[in-house]
């Protein structure tokens, strides 16, 4: 609740408790033979209307009393109270006065000494009350601002665990990728050239990416893309044939940068390159639901021995379990004589 909203419903609160106080007086009033209706009222809201600043007042003088010295901290609020009590029965004194003279009323309110007394225990009261709700309030108001550092704190971990866990798919995926390029640089040098120059787009897209921390579908496609040009480069197309199917909802959903590089390359690297026949990938995309459903699957052999997905999905799940929690799926397992990731994340 904004600031303003709060002030006025604690002007309304006020008004409402010194409306009910001035028909209770009323009473007593009339049938004691008074005959102006107006003075109970007067009474009330005289002093209602001082009360409720300095009862204000000492809630914003808890919050600067706050981190000082017990000692010290007595001595101020006894000082307060003083000042508290003086003002308000000047104040409403003072104002009574003032509407008594111009109604052309005599106005007697009995002897000084007793009345600071009355009044006196009546403020005592009012300001316990008012240090008693002050303290609550700065108790919660320093509650909340811990929560809220707290989540800031969490927040800052959090991307601090992403942005390293990100940073160990690129020296991975670099490394494997260079592997493969060296491997026909002395058969090809065309192609290992060839090969060269895709990598070097590619890293560049992904500095990108990896620098954005989350975009599109379409985005993280267009860097699997030159990835998979690179792999058929190095197999051949005959034997690694690629599928990359999604749907076009699909495509706007956002999710986290760089994060189907590590299957793709799981599915080439224990299938492709240990497997002598031709060898599809497919990755599909679907939006089921208000969730977004990812599928990397190939069709070569199965690897009972992986039952985690190795480094790159291992990699994965800490990356969505430290961005969405349980509300992200992962699936790794055997899959029409192949093996088939299955990712689904809040769309």
């Amino acid at each position: 609740m904004n600031p303003r909203r709060l002030l006025l419903l604690y002007i309304a609160f006020v008004a409402g408790i010194a409306l009910l106080n001035s028909l209770a007086a009323l009473q007593d009033y009339q049938r004691g033979g008074g005959t102006r209706a107006w003075e109970p009222f007067l009474w009330e809201f005289s002093s209602a209307l001082f009360l409720g600043p300095l009862n204000l007042a000492v809630g914003w003088g808890l919050g600067r009393l706050r981190g000082r010295a017990v000692d010290r901290q007595l001595l101020l609020l006894a000082a307060g109270f003083l000042a508290f009590s003086l003002l308000h029965v000047a104040g409403m004194f003072g104002l009574r006065f003032a509407v008594y003279g111009l109604v052309g009323v005599d106005y007697r309110p009995g002897p000084l000494g007793e009345l600071l007394r009355y009044e006196g225990a009546k403020d005592l009261i009012s300001y316990a009350i008012a240090l008693l709700v002050g303290r609550g309030y700065w108790a919660w108001e320093a509650a909340r601002q811990r929560e809220q550092e707290l989540e800031r704190l969490r927040a800052e971990l959090a991307e601090a665990r992403l942005a390293r866990l990100i940073e160990q798919v690129q020296p991975h995926f670099l490394f494997n990728v260079l592997n493969l390029i060296s491997s026909v640089m002395y058969e090809d040098v065309a192609r290992a050239d060839r090969l060269l120059c895709e990598l070097a787009s590619l890293l560049r897209q992904s500095l990108s990416a990896q620098q954005a921390g989350e975009h599109s579908l379409a985005e993280e496609l267009a860097l699997v893309r030159p990835f998979l040009t690179l792999m058929q480069a190095r197999f051949g197309e005959q034997r690694l044939r690629v599928h990359l199917e999604a749907e076009d909802a699909a495509l706007l959903v956002h999710m986290p940068a760089l994060l189907l590089l590590a299957p793709v390359e799981n599915a080439i690297k224990h299938d492709v390159a240990t497997h002598g026949g031709p060898v599809t990938v497919r990755v599909h995309a679907a939006l089921r639901g208000g969730q977004l459903q990812l599928a990397v699957e190939n069709s070569g052999v199965q690897q009972p021995g992986l039952p985690d997905g190795g480094f790159g999905l291992a990699n994965l799940r800490e990356r969505l379990v430290a961005r969405y929690g349980e509300a992200a799926c992962v699936r790794f397992g055997p899959f029409d004589g192949g093996m088939r990731l299955q990712i689904q994340l809040p769309a």
